[in-house]
């Protein structure tokens, strides 16, 4: 009889600042955020700290008196971890760690852990190792702060500065071995994007968890891994998907997030090719999240890095049957009315109308609800970027209401 596998959950505890421009309400967003990555990698989030501050102290990036409450606390609940919101220092990192005995994370390595658990394929696991390989480099210093506590004196000089030193320069060769690595793979995709013809190519992009993967399942008839946890999806799967009778290459991309470690995207830049060279972008949108708008805002940044922002876009406002509003009662004068108050048909009339009919969808990739519209759009934006690249195969593909449905 098989066991059932019990999940050890590592007790945590996610620390974070208010700053002139991190006000409170944005840090419980982050926050949010942090204990789902958390969860995600495998911890339990215990408690939440947090300190009002200018900016963070460059030595132990909270004030004294709040690193002694956290190693307290650490102390009496035996806790594992501690993640940190904001990416550390190596010197802050080595300083809250002389003060406090355990796992000191912040956002950056937490992210390349939920990455480094994700990768399957050799592709994707070269470009965390990269990332992680020059995140670790600067922060090797740190590791060997155990030689510190032994007694100096004779034949106690200097040892660990040359096993920090040896252990920078196998980190360098690991890097350089890997960025040729990649190198290779990339000439390897690019050949295998050259063989694919002249198919539209269209991607999907969005924020992490909003459903992408499931609606390349519904729309591809695919089976591409799902799971209601961030980064499911590392390993860009490309499907060639047949509406109507119009066929076009989709692809399902790795999810964006705020605060994106600079080193992911720059090992990641590869993966966001199939972004790159896409004719069209549906950016999958969780209209259900409380802060879809900073979602958006996110990964529009993303799209300006790597220089995809002026692509032909389609916004797919997915998750619409777990979009709930707050409500005010009749009788209450008190409650400002926010955004967080508009039904659907309201936040149909604000900015999102101003992209127009055929740049913006509402629906539920799960319920496959307002599905057909859905269809209809991107047949008709795909079918318009293949005629304009190839007129004379107009009459193949008229209207979506006149097409007929491949019989495969």
């Amino acid at each position: 009889m098989l066991e059932k596998e019990k999940i050890n959950f590592e007790k945590t505890i996610i620390v974070g600042i208010v700053t002139q421009n991190q006000g409170e309400e944005k840090l419980i967003e982050y926050l949010d955020e942090l204990e789902f990555l958390t969860y995600t990698a495998g911890g339990e989030v215990v408690k939440r700290f947090w300190q009002k501050m200018d900016k963070p102290n460059p030595k132990t990036f909270l004030g004294t008196g709040k690193i002694e409450e956290i190693n307290l606390f650490v102390k009496e609940n035996e806790i594992s971890t501690i993640v940190f919101d904001d990416e550390l220092s190596p010197s802050q990192q080595k300083n809250i760690s002389k003060i406090i005995d355990c796992k000191i994370l912040d956002r950056t390595h937490l992210i390349l852990d939920i990455f480094a658990q994700r990768a399957e394929t050799s592709y994707a696991r070269t470009q965390v190792e990269l990332a992680q390989c020059i995140y670790l480099l600067p922060r090797l210093s740190g590791m060997w702060t155990h030689l510190e506590r032994q007694k100096g004196g004779i034949g106690m000089r200097g040892p660990g500065e040359t096993e920090i030193e040896t252990d920078r320069r196998i980190v360098r060769d690991r890097i350089a071995l890997l960025k040729e690595k990649i190198k290779t793979i990339d000439r390897q995709m690019s050949v295998q994007r050259g063989n694919r013809g002249a198919m539209v190519r269209v991607a999907l992009v969005g924020y992490t968890n909003v459903g992408k993967s499931t609606l390349m399942n519904a729309i591809g008839k695919s089976d591409v891994f799902v799971e209601n946890k961030l980064f499911a999806t590392l390993d860009t799967t490309v499907r060639k998907v047949v509406i109507k009778n119009m066929p076009f290459l989709l692809s399902d991309t790795v999810g964006f997030i705020r605060k994106l470690p600079t080193q992911l995207i720059e090992s990641f830049k590869s993966t966001l090719d199939e972004v790159r060279e896409a004719d069209l972008l549906l950016h999958v949108v969780d209209i259900s999240h409380p802060d879809f708008e900073d979602h958006i805002d996110a990964v529009n940044q993303i799209l300006l890095e790597i220089k995809s922002n002026e692509k032909p876009i389609i916004m797919v406002f997915n998750k619409i049957d777990a979009y709930k509003h707050l409500t005010i009662e009749e009788d209450d004068l008190i409650t400002e009315r926010t955004k967080k108050h508009y039904t659907l048909e309201e936040w149909k009339h604000t900015w999102m109308n101003s992209m127009g009919e055929k740049k913006a969808l509402f629906i539920s990739a799960t319920n496959k609800e307002n599905f057909e519209e859905f269809r209809k759009l991107v047949y008709e934006a795909v079918r318009s970027i293949h005629i304009t690249r190839f007129p004379y195969n107009k009459f193949l593909y008229p209207d979506y209401n006149d097409a007929e449905e491949d019989k495969e």
